[in-house]
């Protein structure tokens, strides 16, 4: 079960099938297919990702002579590191549709791999779990702020804050702590604010 605040190092596969930039086309598909994955990450002599191969690549790049890993992988590639917040990838990668992504040190060398399947396990964590996570940790704990002010709902994911915080800085902090939130997917800021008379409103919600 992941923890709330995993980070990648916790989930991660340590034991990484890679290829050189030289490995050729009928390499790699053997790889893929006894290695049952769908991606390989491509090093260079120094175990330092330069790029990632993977079943998409080889499809639509079809095989000719002298077709190796240097002319057939996605670069630069998208990495990240053993320390990032697990739910902090699941984002990025649903959002960029990865599949897949190498884990690399400070250096850039090739550590281990995390997959979508690994990461987006949080956010099939309880919506109930992540609304009271918000009221005591983020909104009592984090504010000082009373939770019986405001509604916090959450459906799928997706974050809901309504009603009346006091003021516009004390809105947005809460709701960027939320966004941190493990399982959170969105948070929809709903919080109204009283704006004195011939005011213009908070500054950047004009246009």
């Amino acid at each position: 079960m992941i923890t709330v605040h995993a980070r990648v190092k916790d989930v991660m596969t340590t034991r990484v099938v890679a290829v050189r930039r030289d490995a050729s086309y009928s390499e790699m598909v053997a790889m893929l297919r006894a290695h049952r994955v769908s991606g390989l990450p491509v090093v260079d002599a120094e175990d330092a990702v330069v790029g990632v191969v993977s079943e998409t690549d080889l499809l639509a790049k079809r095989a000719r002579a002298g077709r190796t890993a240097s002319g057939l992988m996605t670069h630069p590639a998208v990495t990240t590191s053993p320390d990032e917040l697990v739910s902090t990838l699941a984002r990025l990668m649903s959002r960029r549709k990865l599949r897949r992504m190498p884990v690399v040190d400070r250096r850039g060398h090739l550590v281990g791999i995390v997959c979508r399947s690994d990461v987006l396990s949080v956010f099939s964590r309880p919506d109930e779990d992540i609304r009271r996570e918000i009221n005591q940790d983020v909104i009592l704990d984090g504010f000082f702020t009373d939770p019986d002010r405001l509604t916090v709902t959450v459906k799928d994911g997706i974050v809901t804050l309504a009603g009346a915080p006091g003021s516009v800085v004390l809105g947005r902090n809460i709701a960027g702590e939320a966004r941190h939130v493990e399982g959170v997917v969105a948070v929809r800021d709903r919080f109204t604010y009283h704006i004195p008379p011939g005011s213009s409103g908070p500054a950047g919600c004009r246009g």
